[in-house]
């Protein structure tokens, strides 16, 4: 019986939250598991298992909208999310082999539940990587990257065309395809230095450790006899 709490939760921690892309065009349907993707697809770089496509939007030169859907299944009440660009036609599947070029500042995601929501994040104008440019014809992928609460990243992407602004064979972007669901919250990220550079060279490994691992002895010495008593437990039941 424990044995199988215990597995219940590790296996809900493992179905968190997957992202669908509703703009530009999804590459493909990745909320997958099965025995070739025991955990799901979305959890394997760069692209969430999907290989590259012939499915390409066209997208903008100087930049355009991007809108996806973070909460598709349970455990995003709040993630971090990335979107990045890749180029090229050196990656295995005949894509991009270097998808680690950012288009904006990471952002955190602030979901109305852990359970699965419908809402839909809208970024209207989303620049080209900096000091980057590409021409009418160029291809290059988008990727959306979903950072869930216990560190696990999902990947979607989207492969696109690029063309001038104004061209009649970019999809209108309007409220039907990229909009802000008023049950989202956003907050930037940041970071506080606890120690510089080169600081912890001459330190102790008590010294080093972050204020959070000593600041309750008592708490980790009681959770030390944790695996003890959830044995007893075991053999009781």
């Amino acid at each position: 019986m424990l044995s199988s709490i215990i597995l219940a939760v590790a296996c809900s921690a493992l179905a968190a939250a997957h992202t669908i892309i509703t703009y530009p065009g999804w590459r493909g349907d990745n909320l997958i598991t099965n025995k070739t993707w025991p955990y799901g697809m979305q959890w394997t770089y760069p692209c969430g298992g999907i290989p590259l496509t012939t499915n390409r939007t066209y997208w903008p030169t100087t930049g355009g909208a991007v809108a996806f859907q973070p909460g598709w299944f349970q455990g995003h009440n709040t993630a971090f999310l990335y979107i990045n660009l890749g180029f090229g036609t050196t990656g295995p599947d005949g894509g991009p082999e270097n998808m680690s070029f950012p288009m904006i500042a990471p952002f955190q995601l602030l979901g109305p539940s852990k359970g699965p929501y419908p809402g839909t994040v809208c970024l209207p104008q989303v620049p080209l990587p900096a000091n980057m440019s590409f021409n009418a014809g160029d291809n290059a992928t988008i990727q959306v990257v979903e950072i869930a609460q216990h560190g696990a990243a999902l990947f979607s992407c989207a492969d696109i065309t690029f063309a001038e602004p104004g061209d009649e064979k970019i999809p209108k972007v309007n409220e039907s395809n990229c909009f802000n669901s008023t049950d989202l919250g956003f907050a930037e990220i940041y970071t506080v230095t606890t120690q510089e550079i080169g600081a912890a060279a001459n330190m102790t490994t008590s010294d080093a450790m972050p204020s959070f691992w000593y600041r309750n002895s008592s708490t980790w010495t009681w959770m030390g006899y944790l695996p003890l008593v959830l044995c007893s437990l075991w053999f009781l039941s």
